[in-house]
């Protein structure tokens, strides 16, 4: 005798559903099917609905826990986005400021300002102007090859970063396999 047992939830939709039953699979009854097939404890059912309700919990906690991480890494591009357009501005400034000389790769460059509020770019720092400066200094930057600036205060992380690309580059030393960035024995 083939039958469907189901247990229904309040809105009238299959919660669990239970395995058919036949008394004689393939030809043979392997056991009583008085025991496999009588009506048992009424928790049995309740207890089987509990479980599947925690494993659609589980499922909806996984899936929320993964959604977690993607928000999380759009933050992380987002707040990339706005640092490399708040670079390019600043870059399109400072490529506008006059400047009487050509301006060359991998040189510092100091920025001054006169009091008609025009800013200009010098190869004379303040510390070689001394008290005779002509103009208020703003900040120093060092032009790098791919014409980007640099200001002073980063100049020895960038070139740092910059010295290990170049010795990977004249190596031409594949990188270990990693899922997080690794230097080890570069930078030494």
């Amino acid at each position: 005798m083939d039958r469907t047992v189901s247990l229904k939830t309040p809105n009238s939709t299959p919660a669990v559903a239970l395995v058919e039953s036949s008394s004689a699979p393939g030809g043979l009854e392997l056991v009583s099917s008085y025991q496999t097939n009588r009506v048992g404890d009424p928790m049995d059912l309740v207890a089987l609905a509990t479980q599947v309700q925690r494993g659609d919990d589980f499922i909806k906690a996984n899936a929320s826990n993964k959604l977690t991480v993607i928000a999380d890494q759009i933050r992380y591009l987002q707040e990339q986005a706005r640092k490399v357009l708040e670079e390019a501005k600043r870059d399109a400034d400072l490529h506008h400021a006059a400047c009487n000389i050509v301006k060359k790769p991998g040189t510092m460059y100091y920025l001054y300002e006169r009091p008609s509020g025009q800013k200009y770019f010098s190869i004379i720092s303040p510390k070689e102007w001394g008290p005779s400066c002509p103009h208020s200094f703003v900040s120093a930057f060092k032009l790098q090859h791919d014409m980007s600036w640099t200001p002073v205060d980063q100049v020895e992380k960038r070139d740092a970063e910059i010295a290990i690309m170049n010795k990977l580059i004249s190596q031409q030393t594949a990188l270990p396999p990693c899922t997080e960035p690794n230097f080890k024995g570069l930078s030494e």
